[in-house]
């Protein structure tokens, strides 16, 4: 049985603290977030409107949130969110005022409206408990919104390090998510409260390389429909309702 550790010493770890994986990535072209996702995150938003909103979570340097803003009408916002932030010169935010770059960790992190556009580019990969991650993501969304998130379901485990892939990918499936798996994608329309049976044990930063070829985290879980009547596990977070109260 693999070592596990909570998601606040996982932020600590080589693994997270110190990943690149979105530092150069900008907004379209061969390094593109419209490659990894197979659209263009700026004309998703341009049919939503003049206030169109896209969060960027493991956002990086947020080099595809700067080109968007500079694209797109000045009444849509962008904001990105990132553990370590941006490490070269931000943007200057005169020349860039729709741009918020946000350094947090995603489970402390609170939005303050609703987003048109959730995006998580390969950043699933450096989070402990994934399916928390997701569900909060899934209640950011504006009714007609889009998330969308690289997945990778082999990172899904038991409390014994076996495979949890085929249960937690149904769960989501029928929480009303799509899962593409040529391009490893994690899609959902529509912002709603979404539950899901597992809970929550701890993260595994010793889990190796995934299919991109870079370290990653293995998040463990365990079936919580079989131990309803046990103490819940002291990982695990709080459920997180939808926000009634964020506008967009």
């Amino acid at each position: 049985m693999p070592k596990l550790i909570s998601d606040r010493e996982l932020t600590g770890s080589p693994v997270v603290a110190n990943n690149t994986m979105n530092r150069e990535r900008g907004l379209s072209g061969v390094n593109s977030y419209t490659r990894e996702l197979g659209f263009d995150p700026a004309v998703r938003l341009a049919s939503a409107g003049a206030d169109a909103a896209w969060l960027d979570l493991c956002s990086g340097e947020g080099r595809a949130l700067v080109e968007a803003a500079r694209a797109l009408p000045a009444a849509a916002e962008f904001t990105g969110v990132d553990l370590v932030g941006p490490l070269a010169t931000p943007p200057d935010p005169a020349a860039v005022p729709a741009l918020r770059l946000v350094t947090a960790a995603i489970a402390d992190w609170e939005p303050r409206r609703r987003y048109h556009l959730i995006t998580c580019v390969h950043g699933l990969h450096y989070l402990g408990d994934q399916l928390a991650a997701i569900t909060r993501a899934a209640s950011w969304l504006t009714p007609d919104g889009l998330f969308a998130a690289h997945l990778d379901p082999d990172s899904l485990r038991w409390a014994d390090g076996s495979a949890a892939a085929r249960p937690v990918l149904a769960a989501l499936r029928a929480a009303g998510f799509s899962y593409r798996a040529r391009r490893h994608l994690l899609t959902l329309e529509g912002g709603r409260e979404v539950r899901l049976p597992f809970d929550y044990l701890g993260a595994d930063p010793a889990a190796g390389p995934n299919w991109t070829g870079q370290p990653a985290v293995a998040s463990h879980y365990r079936d919580a429909s079989r131990h309803r009547a046990s103490s819940p596990p002291v990982l695990r977070p709080p459920a997180v309702p939808v926000r009634t109260d964020l506008p967009g």
